[in-house]
């Protein structure tokens, strides 16, 4: 027995040493496949990108040959073939939440970038069933001029939002994108700035009107202003006249199942969000506002009563730095007010006219020092006697720095049921609900 242990002992050794050269080989493999996939893709994206380029020496008239297929998911399907469920396992879904319900559907995948288009199952609110481009193909934009509002350029953003498609719009770099006249959308389009930085700004922003099923997430928005008396093109077949725009961040006119996330707006001649004109299922969540007067404007008058179907959730949004007012202005509609983080207004923050349904839940309110301006509420050129029948209520909202909130209304169930799009989380929970609001700082291969 004495003369057996030690060669036992030698062999197991031999053994271990083995296997752990196995899984060195292994990974170091998969490590290499990895980056190989990675050098395919981006040869890919610059292949399209000079495809692109060629398109708009070639022809204006072929006006959706740029709608290529995106090689992104060419190299997720062979990802996912080859990973199988250690991609799944290696997700760490339960580590990185935070229990922001949008965010941890999508952003603890570290590649993300892969499945862009699960964004589109990622929704809440009152806006949770816009698709955006989910079922179209991928459009790469790789130029941020905008030359000409009547013949876009391929590869230009007007040129991709106009497209008759649905269309998953991304950007091949960096860009700052100052548009001549307003950029008119198209349905079915989501515009997704992750994994780079684009601006919109210093001219005309963006237009919803009279559409369905828009997604516009991660763009910085600032310094819009005022544009029109010019002919603009919304779809591949028609172009009209465009009067002077109010010069909003994001307006979206006449229009259906909109989500607006994680947007970073601010300084606009106007508002950075207004919905009128019979606009509804909309939700504005995980966005930052800062350096603005009327921020969002939510029903276009007192006599507009089409917009009694309004329905909009704002969620998880931060209300920062010098806003004044409008967080939002309602009218008429039912409106859900959940989790956000309002920590500057020099007026009011929620106001509103014409009998809307205000709801709102677990939100933190800081009032301003001034001792004249700690009311979170303001009803609009409106009197009491009024104005007290109108259903708004405050539940769970953390008040802080004297603010209170003046409710009213007789509380009906039913109104406010119209006025509720997702369960409210407790208050004390909104510096995490909203620490990423805003533009993400999102690099492939990391976790968003």
């Amino acid at each position: 027995m004495k003369t057996l242990f030690p060669n036992f002992f030698t062999l197991t050794i031999l053994l271990l040493a083995l296997l752990s050269a196995r899984v060195n080989a292994v990974n170091d493999s998969e490590h290499k496949l990895t980056e190989s996939r990675d050098v395919v893709e981006d040869e890919m994206l610059r292949v399209e990108s000079l495809k692109n380029s060629s398109m708009a020496e070639r022809s204006r008239g072929a006006l959706n040959e740029h709608a290529v297929d995106n090689p992104e998911e060419i190299a997720s399907m062979v990802d996912e073939s080859i990973r199988n469920h250690t991609a799944r396992r290696n997700l760490n879904f339960f580590s990185c939440g935070t229990g922001n319900p949008i965010d941890d559907c999508w952003r603890c995948d570290k590649r993300w970038y892969l499945r862009r288009k699960r964004l589109a199952n990622c929704g809440i609110g009152f806006g949770r069933n816009a698709i955006g481009g989910r079922d179209g193909r991928y459009y790469v934009v790789t130029d941020p001029s905008d030359d000409d509002a009547v013949n876009p350029k391929p590869g230009t953003l007007r040129h991709a939002v106009i497209q008759d498609r649905p269309l998953w719009i991304v950007f091949k770099r960096d860009m700052v994108i100052t548009l001549k006249q307003e950029l008119i959308m198209n349905s079915f389009k989501t515009i997704d700035g992750r994994g780079v930085n684009v601006h919109i700004a210093y001219g005309a922003c963006i237009t919803v009107q009279f559409i369905t099923n828009v997604i516009i997430h991660g763009l910085h928005i600032h310094d819009c202003k005022p544009t029109g008396n010019a002919m603009v093109r919304s779809s591949p077949s028609h172009y009209g006249w465009r009067t002077i725009a109010d010069g909003d961040g994001i307006s979206i006119f006449g229009s259906s199942h909109i989500w607006i996330d994680h947007n970073s707006l601010s300084s606009c001649a106007d508002g950075l969000i207004d919905a009128v004109m019979g606009s509804t299922a909309i939700t504005i969540s995980n966005n930052y506002f800062t350096h603005h007067n009327e921020v969002m404007l939510l029903g276009h008058s007192d006599s507009y009563v089409r917009d009694k179907q309004m329905q909009v959730t704002i969620a998880y949004n931060h209300f920062g730095e010098g806003l004044i007012q409008r967080m939002p202005r309602c009218r008429h509609g039912y409106f859900h007010v959940v989790n956000n983080d309002y920590t500057h207004w020099v007026m009011y923050a929620i106001g509103g006219s014409a009998n809307p349904t205000i709801n709102s839940q677990g939100n933190r309110y800081l009032a301003p020092q001034n001792p004249f301006a700690k009311e979170v509420t303001k009803r609009v050129d409106t009197g009491s006697s009024i104005w007290k029948s109108w259903n708004w209520r405050s539940e769970g909202d953390l008040l802080l720095n004297g603010a209170f909130f003046t409710s009213s209304g007789a509380g009906a169930a039913a109104s406010y049921a119209r006025a509720s799009s997702l369960g409210a989380k407790s208050s004390s929970l909104v510096g995490t609900l909203t620490s990423g609001a805003g533009v993400l700082a999102c690099r492939r291969g990391f976790t968003c």
